[in-house]
């Protein structure tokens, strides 16, 4: 889709068309906001009680992963704790996981951010066990609220790295570093470990992206939003990396 010539707005037609190409091209990411909409809706427009209830029940702690492993580690990914943060949920979604997917395409992107989930959930749940075990926290913790998608979203923050070019690049890593290593070095709890391995996880999926094959990162932008602020390009022969 050609920008329009001569300063002329974009009609809605073609913002239209704009936005389908976009979800077109990740749809992943589209489906998983989705159905994180719908949950929020549910915890939203339940009782606090029962709101409550969903929110234990389809969380990943180290009960549930005891009573129902598979789908607790599933479902989990699944809900946010609070409705209210779904907007902000919604953007990080476009600006991670939406780039990642159209740059890598959805079967390797749902593969790190998948694999990052899980590895990430259960490795923070073992800390916590460890931890109940030595004393340092009370039993209670084995019924902690583990839910939430933010171990993928850190590991697509790992994989958009690769997809930027220097220096941007750079300038997004040393960000990206702060953002979840101050934590981690400043009295870290569970998740903050989680969300360190799966962005380690994200840097470790070098091997999926086109970049590892020789193909360069796509001309689309300078910037870590461009993609997100740019409508898809033309799919062409010669572009085999933009999806």
């Amino acid at each position: 889709m050609r920008p329009p010539r001569g300063g002329r707005r974009p009609s809605p037609a073609n913002a239209l068309t704009w936005v389908k190409d976009w979800v077109r091209s990740s749809p992943g990411t589209h489906i998983w906001l989705l159905v994180i909409g719908i949950t929020s809706l549910v915890v939203a427009a339940a009782s606090e009680g029962v709101g409550q209830f969903l929110i234990h029940r389809t969380s990943s702690n180290i009960h549930e992963l005891n009573e129902h492993p598979l789908p607790s580690l599933l479902i989990s990914g699944f809900w946010i704790e609070r409705p209210s943060s779904f907007l902000l949920y919604a953007v990080m979604f476009e600006l991670l996981h939406a780039n990642v997917e159209r740059w890598t395409g959805t079967g390797r992107w749902l593969l790190t951010v998948g694999g990052a989930h899980i590895a990430a959930t259960l490795a923070s749940q073992e800390l916590v066990l460890l931890a109940i075990e030595g004393h340092r926290l009370p039993p209670s913790m084995t019924h902690v609220v583990d839910i939430g998608v933010s171990y993928g979203l850190a590991a697509s923050a790992g994989v958009l790295t690769y997809r930027l070019r220097p220096p941007w690049r750079y300038s997004y890593l040393s960000g990206v570093l702060v953002l979840f290593g101050v934590p981690l070095l400043t009295g870290a709890d569970f998740t903050d470990f989680g969300h360190a391995l799966a962005l380690l996880m994200g840097f470790a999926a070098w091997p999926l992206t086109p970049a590892a094959a020789g193909e360069p990162p796509p001309e689309d932008g300078s910037g870590p939003a461009a993609g997100a602020a740019t409508p898809p390009p033309e799919r062409r022969p010669e572009r085999p990396q933009e999806r």
